[in-house]
């Protein structure tokens, strides 16, 4: 693997972004890292509800892939993430994905308050 070492004009390769919050939630560190992969897709290309409300579509198939994880472990960590009041999933019918809602936790290091 090649590496260069960081100087302060260095341009960061597109990263997901983690919430500082997260850090100290009692999720697991799967359940970390799909929040913020669900945040990157949110911001990066959600759809609207009749809201203004952004969510998105994730498979679990397609995010088991994206985190190259199992089908069960992206349920249990969707589980963990909804059980910490940092996703809300909307179910829809049969054969349709799941809308989900990104929540962003109100803490510290998070965002302007």
């Amino acid at each position: 693997m090649e590496f260069e070492f960081m100087t302060a004009d260095t341009v960061l390769p597109p990263c997901m972004p983690l919430p500082t919050a997260m850090l100290r939630l009692p999720v697991s560190s799967t359940a970390k890292v799909m929040y913020a992969r669900l945040l990157d897709a949110t911001l990066a290309g959600g759809a609207e509800d009749t809201n203004g409300i952004l969510f998105v579509r994730f498979p679990i198939v397609e995010l088991a892939a994206a985190l190259s994880r199992s089908s069960v472990t992206v349920k249990r960590s969707l589980k963990e993430l909804e059980d910490a009041g940092l996703i809300l999933r909307v179910r829809r019918g049969v054969g349709e994905p799941n809308r989900i809602y990104t929540l962003l936790p109100k803490k510290e290091g998070c965002r302007d308050e």
